[in-house]
């Protein structure tokens, strides 16, 4: 009994010094000394100021406090591993770190080397304002919960091909992490989470590698207000639910600009996804929504499979899109209008579609026929893409409508049964010609 009472007195003692920072002690670090010393003698709640300058060593941290650059005006001080292991190590929760220069990590994958290493339970890790650089990892967070990452610039070793990097931000069997306004590049997959969950993901900038994000085994995420780009693919969600992706900006990537794999249970709203090779690739996809989206100017729109179905498609604009749907099925898959959202006399329902040939003859804004994304002339059009110059042509009309009343001539198709008549993107111009490369 008295040893637990000497516990909380211990742990109340701890809680009410680190709520002072009144109390806490600051140490500085000059160019020409080392600063593990310091990080030693520091109590928990000090701060630790290094100085503009180089330091060559590779740090760990196991007391909670802050280590931070002083006179920034000056220069951030440069913090080099030498590529000899983990250049920062964190292992203490409530750690801060920031406005440093974090860089030259080992290079082995088998050991998975980064700029900082934050070990399991190092709870509430923040690290903001750094410059990682030419590190394997950038970060590497281990079942580590509420971390907060923020206003990072990260890039990985540029020179050498994406297999032999590592990730900018590996997230791995955490909660509650907040990834903000990170400038993440030239790594294998700018941010890799897996078994991450109740995360947000807000403002990034995600470019020139594998994955803008490689993301899987992770529900009740947040993902906004991000630019992936230049990369393979833009975002991968797999093995995921409920997930809300939302007004992100996904373009010119080789592969695809957003991937859902095996995701149910997801919102998926407001997005950009431009000249990619594929804007969408929907793979065994249930009980999702997707409302709102631009998909523009990509080889193909949509690549929709493997039984993805019962999801709402509503009020996206497809435009411009060389294969507006590319689809794998063996029935019909409606999208658009639903028994809650008709299409006609509501706010809600049909998408808009660029090379829809319908007509609106009482002016209500919806098609009065349906709009087919894989009907007979479209077959031709993907097989023979000259074809186009003849789109217009009265010939050309009335086949695609005899393919339309006789359906031995059709197969299995995305139908929308009240297409929009105009976009709701007002500047869904501005994306024409962010393709890839």
């Amino acid at each position: 009994m008295a040893d637990a009472v000497t516990r909380l007195l211990i742990a109340a003692a701890l809680a009410w010094l680190l709520g002072n920072p009144a109390l806490a002690a600051t140490w500085r670090v000059q160019p020409g000394e080392r600063i593990q010393p310091v990080l030693d003698r520091a109590a928990a709640g000090d701060i630790v100021e290094v100085a503009t300058g180089s330091y060559d060593e590779s740090l760990r941290i196991v007391r909670p406090l802050t280590l931070r650059g002083a006179n920034i005006g000056a220069g951030r001080p440069t913090l080099s591993g030498g590529q000899r292991g983990d250049t920062i190590r964190v292992a203490a929760t409530d750690v801060t770190i920031e406005d440093l220069i974090v860089r030259d990590s080992g290079h082995s994958l088998v050991d998975q080397h980064a700029g900082i290493y934050v070990q399991p339970g190092s709870h509430r890790t923040v690290v903001q304002r750094c410059d990682l650089t030419y590190n394997l990892f950038g970060l590497w967070i281990e079942k580590a919960d509420q971390v907060r990452i923020e206003r990072n610039v990260i890039t990985g070793l540029r020179d050498l091909n994406s297999p032999q990097r590592g990730n900018g931000v590996q997230l791995y069997n955490t909660r509650g992490a907040q990834i903000i306004s990170n400038h993440i590049s030239f790594v294998r997959d700018a941010l890799y989470v897996d078994v991450s969950h109740d995360a947000v993901f807000r403002g990034n900038r995600l470019h020139h590698s594998r994955y803008g994000t490689h993301y899987m085994n992770s529900y009740r995420n947040l993902w906004e207000n991000n630019d992936s780009y230049l990369n393979r693919g833009g975002l991968a969600l797999m093995e995921v639910r409920d997930n809300t992706v939302r007004n992100n900006r996904t373009w010119g990537n080789s592969d695809h600009g957003i991937m859902l794999r095996t995701l149910q249970d997801s919102v998926i709203e407001g997005n950009v996804v431009a000249g990619n090779a594929r804007g969408f690739f929907i793979y065994d996809v249930e009980y999702a929504t997707l409302r709102g989206n631009l998909v523009v100017d990509n080889m193909v729109g949509v690549h929709l499979a493997a039984l993805s179905t019962r999801n709402v498609v509503q009020d996206n604009d497809f435009i411009g899109n060389r294969e507006q749907v590319r689809y794998v099925g063996s029935r019909d898959e409606a999208w658009g209008a639903t028994a809650n959202s008709p299409g006609r006399g509501g706010g809600g329902g049909g998408n808009h579609w660029s090379n829809y040939r319908g007509w609106d003859r009482n002016a209500d804004g919806r098609g009065d026929v349906p709009y087919e994304a894989n009907d007979l002339i479209d077959r031709l059009q993907y097989r023979h893409p000259a074809m186009g110059l003849l789109m217009g042509s009265p010939a050309v009309q009335a086949l695609r409508l005899i393919g339309q009343q006789f359906p031995v001539l059709r197969a299995p198709s995305v139908v929308d049964a009240a297409p929009r008549m105009h976009p709701t993107h007002k500047h869904w111009s501005h994306w024409i010609g962010h393709r890839f490369h």
